[in-house]
C-alpha cells in the first residue's frame, strides 16, 4: 500500500507528517497509486479518509461533493489490484511496501481496521457496480431493439409507397418552404464549412473582448469601428394578424423624419459629401447608408460599400418588434409602405455582396427571407434569383421541391429561369454517386423530358446560351428554322428581358462538358418532334404571343438592381427615361405615405433676382415652384 493510501486512511493532511531521511528521494508511481492520488488539492485540502458512505472522514465539507468519485476510484482500484505488474514497476511497490510496513509498525492496529473496512466497502461497490451494468445493458438491448423494431417499419412503408423522389429526402413537411435558418444567415457558418473556424475566426476572437454593443442580431454583427450606437427613432409596429399571418410596418418619429427630409434634400443636389455631412449627425439613417453605399461602390470601394450595408442592417434589426419573426415565414411587410422599401433594399444588397463574396448558401437564406416578406406580390421578384442561387449552392433538393409545391399556382415554367435551372438540377442531382441506381435514372429521366419542355417553350435560349459558352453547334441544330435566328428575333420584347436576364446571370453553370453533352441529346430529340409536327409546338409557340406581352414593373425594378448589362440594355425606354435613385427604385405607383414632406420655400421670395429672371426665360416657369 502506498504512503498516499495510508494518509487517505489516516485523515492525515499532506505536508503535516515529520519528514525522514528518505523524504526528498524520487519514487516512481504505479498506475494503481496513479489513480488513486487523482488532481492534486489545494493548499490546506484534504482528502476523504475512508472507502464506505458512513467511513467518510473529511475535514473540508465541500468534498463531500466528490464522494461518489472517490468511490468510484476504489473500485477500480479494487479491480486492478489482482493484475500482475511489470518487473520495474513491481521492484517500485516492494521499494514503497518497506516505508509502508515501517509506518504501519508504528500505527499498530490502526492500519489493520483501516484495511479490512477498506475490503468490505470494496467488495460493496463491486456488487452495486455489477447491479449498475445490468440495468445499463437492458435499458440498451430494450434501445436498441426499439430502433430495429422502426428500421423495420419504415422498411415496409418504404416497400408500399414504391418509389420516393430522387435523391436525399426532402425538407420537414412541417416546415415552410421559405424558412429560414438563423445559422445559414450567418456568412461564417459558410466559411467555417470551405476554409475552417481557424482560419475565419482567428481574427475575430479578439475583437469580442472589446465588443460594447449588448443586442445580439441575425444578420450581421456590429463591429467596433462604427459609431456608438443610439436609438435612431426608428420602430416596427404590428398592423394585424390574420388567417396565421403578421403583419408589420416600420415607423419614423418625428426626429428621424427630420433625418428623411434633410436626406432628400442632399440628395436633389447631386453631392455626396452632404450626406456624410448628415451621417456625422445620423449615422445610423438607413437610406443615406444605402445611398452613400453605391456611392462607394461606384467608385471602387467595396470594403466600405459593404460595411455601410451592415450597418444600416444593424439599425433596422434593432428595431424589429418582439414578434417579428425572421425564420418562420409568417411575418409580412408591404413595400408599399416607403418606410418598408429600406428593408428590402438592405437585404438585396447584402445579399448581393454575400454572392460575390463567395457564399451562396448564405445568399440563399436571404432570397428566401426577402421573398417571405410578401410571396405574393414579390415587390423585388426575387423568384427570378432563387434558382440560381440554389444551384450555386448546390442545394438541388431544395429548388425542386419549390419548383413542386409552386408551380400549380404560380407557373414557375413559364418563366425561363424556372423552366432551365430545374431540369438541371434534375440532372446534377443524377450525377451524384451516393444516391441508388433507380433514384439517378429517375432524376435523370425527369430532367430530359424537362429540358425538351423548356426547348419547346423557349427556343430562344439555345443559340446565345451556346455562344456565351464558346460552344459552336452542328450545321443541322444552326440552320434550322425552329432554332436559327428567327427563333430569337421573333419573340416579344418582354421574353427577351426574360432570356437576357437569365442567361447573362447562370450562363456559366451550362459549361461542364457533361452537361453540354446531355443538351445536345435533348436539342436532337426536340428537333425529332418538330419535324414530325408535334402539336405541343404549335400549342408552346402561341401561349409566347399571348403571355409575353409586357413586362411587370417588378421585373423591371429587379433588371435595375441586378444591374447585368444585357438585362439592363432591354428595358423600354419609358423605364430607362425615369430617374433612379438606388435607396428607392422604380417605387409603386399606389405608395402608401404615413408622412408627406413639406413645401420647400418658394425661390419668388427667396432667389436672386438675376437667376430669378433667367429661370422665368423657361417655358415651364410657374412662381408656385
Amino acid at each position: 500500500m502506498s504512503r498516499r493510501a495510508l494518509r487517505r486512511l489516516r485523515g492525515e493532511q499532506r505536508g503535516q507528517e515529520p519528514l525522514g531521511p528518505d523524504a526528498l528521494k524520487f519514487v516512481l508511481l504505479d498506475d494503481d497509486d496513479a489513480e488513486e492520488e487523482g488532481p492534486k488539492p489545494g493548499l490546506g485540502g484534504r482528502r476523504p479518509g475512508g472507502a464506505g458512505k458512513e467511513g467518510v472522514r473529511v475535514n473540508n465539507r465541500f468534498e463531500l461533493i466528490n464522494t461518489e468519485d472517490l468511490e468510484d476510484d476504489l473500485v477500480v482500484n479494487g479491480e486492478r489490484s489482482d493484475c500482475t505488474l511489470p518487473d520495474s514497476v513491481s521492484s517500485g511497490n516492494k521499494g514503497r511496501a518497506k516505508h509502508g510496513n515501517a509506518e504501519t509498525k508504528q500505527d499498530g492496529g490502526a492500519t489493520k481496521a483501516g484495511s479490512s473496512e477498506q475490503s468490505n466497502a470494496s467488495g460493496k461497490l463491486r456488487k452495486k457496480k455489477k447491479k449498475q451494468k445490468n440495468k445499463k445493458s437492458c435499458t440498451g438491448e430494450s434501445s436498441e431493439n426499439g430502433l430495429e423494431d422502426i428500421d423495420r417499419i419504415l422498411e415496409r412503408i418504404e416497400d408500399s409507397s414504391g418509389f420516393s423522389h430522387p435523391g436525399p429526402p426532402p425538407l420537414s413537411s412541417r416546415k415552410h418552404v421559405l424558412y429560414v435558418e438563423h445559422r445559414h444567415l450567418n456568412p461564417d457558418t459558410e466559411l467555417k464549412r470551405y476554409f475552417g473556424a481557424r482560419a475565419v475566426l482567428g481574427e475575430q476572437r479578439p475583437r469580442q473582448r472589446q465588443r460594447v454593443y449588448p443586442k445580439c442580431t441575425w444578420l450581421t454583427t456590429p463591429k467596433s469601428t462604427w459609431p456608438r450606437y443610439s436609438k435612431p427613432g426608428l420602430s416596427m409596429r404590428l398592423l394585424e394578424s390574420k388567417k396565421g399571418l403578421s403583419f408589420f410596418a416600420f415607423d419614423h418619429n418625428e426626429e428621424y423624419q427630420q433625418a428623411q427630409h434633410k436626406f432628400l434634400v442632399a440628395v436633389e443636389s447631386m453631392e455626396p459629401n452632404n450626406i456624410v455631412v448628415l451621417l456625422q449627425t445620423s449615422p445610423y439613417h438607413v437610406d443615406s447608408l444605402l445611398q452613400l453605399s453605391d456611392a462607394c461602390r461606384f467608385q471602387e470601394d467595396q470594403e466600405m460599400a459593404r460595411d455601410l450595408i451592415e450597418r444600416a442592417l444593424y439599425s433596422m434589426e434593432c428595431a424589429f418588434h418582439p414578434l417579428f419573426s425572421l425564420t418562420s415565414g409568417t411575418c409580412r411587410l408591404d413595400y408599399r409602405r416607403p418606410e418598408n422599401r429600406s428593408f428590402y433594399l438592405t437585404l438585396y444588397k447584402q445579399m448581393s455582396f454575400l454572392e460575390k463574396r463567395g457564399c451562396p448558401r448564405t445568399a440563399l437564406e436571404y432570397c428566401k427571407l426577402i421573398l417571405s416578406l410578401e410571396p405574393d406580390e414579390d415587390p423585388l421578384c426575387m423568384l427570378l434569383l432563387i434558382d440560381h442561387l440554389a444551384l450555386r449552392a448546390r442545394n438541388y433538393e431544395y429548388l425542386i421541391r419549390l419548383f413542386q409545391e409552386w408551380e400549380a399556382h404560380r407557373n414557375l415554367s413559364q418563366l425561363p429561369n424556372f423552366a432551365f435551372s430545374v431540369p438541371l438540377a434534375y440532372f446534377l442531382l443524377s450525377q451524384q454517386t451516393d444516391l441508388p441506381e433507380h433514384e439517378l435514372s429517375s432524376a435523370r429521366q425527369q430532367a430530359s423530358l424537362l429540358i425538351q419542355q423548356a426547348l419547346t417553350m423557349f427556343p430562344g435560349v439555345l443559340m446565345p446560351l451556346l455562344e456565351y459558352c464558346s460552344v459552336r453547334p452542328d450545321a443541322t441544330v444552326s440552320n434550322h428554322r425552329f432554332f436559327g435566328p428567327d427563333a430569337e428575333i421573333s419573340q416579344p420584347p418582354a421574353l427577351g428581358q426574360l432570356v437576357s436576364l437569365y442567361l447573362g446571370r447562370s450562363h456559366f453553370l451550362w459549361k461542364e462538358p457533361a452537361i453540354m453533352s446531355w443538351l445536345e441529346e435533348n436539342v436532337h430529340e426536340v428537333l425529332q418532334a418538330v419535324d414530325a409536327g408535334d402539336p405541343a409546338v404549335e400549342a408552346c409557340e402561341n401561349r409566347r404571343k399571348v403571355l409575353y406581352q409586357r413586362a411587370p414593373r417588378n421585373i423591371h425594378r429587379h433588371v435595375i438592381l441586378s444591374e447585368i448589362k444585357e438585362a439592363v440594355a432591354a428595358l423600354p425606354s419609358d423605364v430607362t427615361t425615369q430617374s433612379v435613385m438606388g435607396f428607392d427604385p422604380l417605387p409603386p405607383l399606389d405608395t402608401i405615405y404615413s408622412y408627406v414632406r413639406p413645401e420647400r420655400l418658394s425661390p419668388v421670395s427667396h432667389g436672386n433676382t438675376i437667376a430669378l429672371f433667367f429661370r422665368s426665360l423657361l417655358p415651364n416657369y410657374t412662381t408656385e415652384l
